[in-house]
């Protein structure tokens, strides 16, 4: 594959340094020196207008004198020279530039008015831009120490990226003191051009980066983020500390319930968990998950047992984990029943576990054995106090050993100061997560749980249609549309019913009446009791202007209350503004749950669906979880699971348990509904009422707008759907049943097998190495795609042993979004018969339904078979731009 289009950001073979200077406290003087020292290897050239030489080396008065095409200039200078500066790195060739001007503001109209200066002229030469910042860049594990820092950095495998300055240097003064290292530190800063979604794309692909930390305020381009996140979040740990949790006060004026619930922090918070991503919450937070998800610390779920020596430090862990909802269940019998036969009688015998204070080392090991043992444990928190008679440095030798016979995570807490300090340098030398407060080790625990059930969530790739009766697409788009050619952005009630009706969920029959005699009409037809509601244009919540009025019991009430309704509703909306009354049986459910769902659009990340207690009060109880779509049932569940109600929709004093299946359907199917129809901006079903028997939509409202006839399907999606559209049943020459589909994560075990039945030549031939094996890294890489910007058509028989997978075709986006680079390989055992060609033209396909003209790739120019191949299918074979063993063949599609 050709380098990586940041790759003269990160791995520059030359570097300018603009404003490079010996002048003390200069940015200039700082950078520069940190270069130098720092070992850079490649070809340095300081630029200075008014000096010979800067720290012994020869400088230019300009980057046009320098005498060759640099990779990397580092701009130093005031901000005033940026735009001329620019202009001239662009004449030059150099394709990458970082801004550290030093009095570069970023937040008033000029610097604005400067910075779309610089971003024509960058645009213009196809030159990339990493600030304006104020630290700058290090590429530690390439000796590129190019920051605004004067600390020193040690290499290590965690990469750190961060959108401040200030923040970046703490974050580096705390790894200093706790020997901690990096593979690369960027700070942003304002973030011009470069952003956080295309440094994570580098980082995804770079050996030399194993996790990732993320610092942010904000996003620009929040589906780049997500695309980059999630790739990089499936084969490394990603941590992310962000800022600015709470929202101003304009988001209470929304218009939905859905839009007044749903703050900005809570769709960053679920999009965090969908990518996969560990949210931090604190500095402190971030420092020490850090340094456990760096290691090789794991839980498969988030079920504590605490053992300690003094029950007091135990209870401080067990607060804790209350306050955190880190579960501390009760142990087997089995355990218990160890317990009882081993433990001194004062001993407490249940978790959390209290072995005295004269617990000597033996016994904390043979407890703690015990408790990692539980089948009810997923974790152990040992928490020691110094007494008298205890042997410290013994117990932390102990646990240390017995750390090495189980894969479940095993944190010590050791309270106290000197007397404890050679314990904890013990255990933080053998690599054990240990900590000075047992308060910090739960915390600990709980963002492992939180890490694994966040990687989960990032395993689901839904489809954006289920697997059950087609929705009425054809209504739902005529119903939208009408209203829109009309003028009008919100749907009223009967309209939104009919586009629910249309993806098949339950709604309450609901029948239109101009008058008091059209009402009592309508109530007569569907039988008492009945709801009246007014009808009236951009009216959503009515109950806000005394528009609803429940349980009519009579003829005579329903026409006395629509007289009233509607005289009201004339004196406070105006006679233009009311089209009449609604007319629906009253539901009448003896054991129902009143519920709500609902959908907004985020200006980052598109579609959100809430899910929690519904009803009048609904924002009074603020009982809401948020999901991205598209769903499946695994998230569905998990929506549901986050609220407080989920303990009404079980079994209670004498009520059943709801259709659960039915809720999670209605889920499901709005799932479908946002991601099929971008028209919908917000939505609410409140309330959608549950019982027993099922569930039904009482009432819905949905606002629309118009979206671009041009827009790429699924474009205002954060995460892509499953491509289902794409999967095809064919055959082979032979006549051979074959089915074309988008790869799957599922797909990882066929892809294994595959991959080793291929002759070393057929796999030397497409990844240029005769490994017989994919990495885990690479196999996550090839089955976890970002079908936005990605795509791999694998093609399946059914063998005797099941499904088996006989070759793949795939495709990544290139940065242009215009162009793709693709790689092809087939099975040798099923060469011949007609396959490669018609995985090709099944990739073409998908290529041109992602809006990408220009296909094109790498061919070893021994190959001779696949560019015959190529040229079959109109490639055009060039010379490859950088290695004389390949050819770069390029088609338009």
């Amino acid at each position: 594959m050709k380098p990586h289009y940041l790759s003269p950001l990160f791995d520059p073979r030359s570097i300018a340094v603009i404003g490079a200077s010996e002048t003390l406290g200069a940015v200039g003087t700082t950078v520069f020196a940190n270069v130098l020292e720092g070992g850079y290897g490649g070809k340095l050239f300081p630029v200075n207008l008014h000096r010979e030489q800067v720290l012994g080396i020869a400088a230019f008065k300009s980057i046009a004198k320098v005498p060759m095409v640099v990779d990397l200039a580092i701009i130093t200078t005031p901000a005033k020279t940026l735009p001329d500066l620019i202009e001239e790195c662009g004449k030059k060739g150099i394709k990458a530039a970082v801004i550290m001007s030093c009095d570069f503001v970023g937040t008033d109209k000029k610097s604005q008015l400067l910075l779309d200066k610089i971003m024509e002229r960058a645009r213009h030469y196809g030159l990339r831009i990493i600030g304006p910042t104020v630290f700058g860049l290090c590429r530690v594990s390439s000796k590129l120490m190019a920051g605004n820092y004067q600390g020193k950095l040690k290499n290590g495998s965690m990469a750190l990226v961060s959108q401040s300055s200030s923040i970046t240097s703490a974050i580096l003064d705390w790894a200093e003191s706790h020997d901690v290292g990096f593979s690369s530190v960027v700070s942003l800063g304002t973030a011009v051009d470069v952003d956080v979604g295309e440094v994570l794309d580098y980082l995804v692909a770079d050996p030399k980066t194993q996790s990732i930390l993320l610092y942010i305020e904000d996003l620009q381009e929040a589906r780049t983020f997500m695309s980059a996140v999630r790739a990089a979040a499936r084969s490394k740990p990603v941590m992310a500390l962000k800022v600015g949790r709470y929202n101003d006060n304009s988001v209470a004026h929304g218009r939905t319930h859905s839009e007044r619930l749903i703050g900005r922090d809570d769709v960053f918070d679920a999009a965090l968990k969908r990518a996969g991503v560990l949210r931090l919450r604190s500095m402190n937070q971030l420092f020490t998950a850090a340094k456990v998800l760096n290691g090789t610390f794991k839980t498969k779920g988030r079920r504590l047992a605490i053992v300690t020596n003094g029950i007091g430090a135990g209870m401080m862990a067990v607060d804790r984990a209350r306050d955190l909802h880190v579960e501390l269940p009760e142990l087997t019998a089995g355990t218990v029943a160890w317990l009882t036969k081993n433990l001194p009688a004062q001993a407490r015998r249940n978790n959390p576990v209290d072995i005295l204070g004269d617990a000597s080392p033996e016994r904390f090991k043979l407890v703690a054995e015990a408790l990692l043992a539980d089948a009810n444990i997923d974790g152990v928190l040992v928490v020691f106090t110094p007494q008298a008679g205890t042997d410290h440095l013994r117990t932390a030798e102990a646990m240390i050993a017995l750390k090495k016979t189980s894969d479940k995570p095993l944190l010590m807490a050791w309270i106290g100061g000197k007397k404890v300090d050679a314990s904890r340098k013990l255990l933080n030398k053998a690599g054990c997560a240990s900590f000075s407060a047992p308060e910090h080790a739960v915390e600990v625990f709980y963002s492992l749980a939180a890490w694994q059930h966040n990687q989960q969530l990032l395993l689901q790739t839904p489809a954006p249609l289920g697997e059950w009766i087609a929705p009425d697409m054809e209504t739902a788009r005529m119903v939208i549309d009408n209203a829109l050619a009309s003028g009008r952005s919100m749907l009223d009630e009967i309209e939104s019913k009919a586009v629910l009706r249309a993806f098949h969920i339950p709604v309450a029959l609901t029948v239109r009446a101009n008058s008091a005699d059209d009402a009592v009409n309508a109530a007569m037809g569907m039988g008492l009791p009945v709801v009246l509601k007014i009808d009236a244009i951009d009216v959503m919540h009515k109950t806000d202007i005394d528009g609803v009025v429940l349980n009519l019991n009579s003829l005579i009430s329903v026409a006395t209350e629509a007289n009233k309704m509607l005289s009201r509703a004339h004196d406070r909306l105006g006679v233009e503004r009311v089209r009449g009354l609604t007319v629906q049986p009253m539901h009448g459910k003896k054991n129902a749950r009143e519920l709500m769902v609902g959908v907004v659009s985020d200006s980052a990340f598109g579609p959100v669906i809430s899910f929690g207690a519904g009803g009048i009060a609904v924002e009074v109880f603020n009982d809401i979880a948020v999901s991205l779509p598209p769903l499946n049932g695994y998230l569905a569940e998990n929506l549901i699971r986050r609220t407080r109600i989920k303990k009404m929709l079980a079994p209670f004093r004498n009520q059943p348990a709801v259709d659960i299946e039915a809720v999670k359907n209605v889920l499901l199917r709005v799932s479908e509904m946002v991601c099929e129809l971008p028209q919908i901006q917000q939505l609410d079903i409140n309330p959608l009422v549950a019982d027993e028997n099922g569930v039904i939509a009482v009432d819905a409202s949905i606002i629309v707008g118009a979206v671009d006839s041009k827009a790429r399907r699924y474009a205002h999606m954060a995460i892509h759907p499953y491509p289902s559209h794409l999967m095809q049943l064919t055959q082979l020459k032979t006549g051979m049943p074959m089915v074309l589909r988008p790869i799957r994560p599922e797909d990882a075990e066929l892809l294994i097998q595959f991959v080793s039945r291929l002759s070393d030549e057929t796999r030397y031939n497409r990844y240029m190495s005769v490994l017989k094996s994919l990495p885990q890294s690479l196999l996550a890489r090839f089955t976890h795609l970002d079908y936005a910007r990605e795509m791999a058509i694998a093609a399946t028989v059914q063998a005797g042993q099941g499904e088996q997978i006989i070759g793949v075709a795939r495709f990544t986006a290139n940065p242009d979004k215009d162009s793709c680079e693709f790689a092809v390989v087939i099975d040798d055992a099923w060469q011949g018969k007609g396959l490669g060609n018609r995985l090709m033209e099944a990739l073409f396909t998908a290529a041109r339904d992602m809006g990408i003209s220009v296909i094109e790739g790498e061919v070893l120019s021994s190959n001779k078979t696949m560019l015959a191949f190529m040229k079959y299918l109109g490639f055009t074979i060039q010379t490859h731009p950088e290695d004389n063993g390949l050819k770069w063949v390029v088609k338009m599609l």
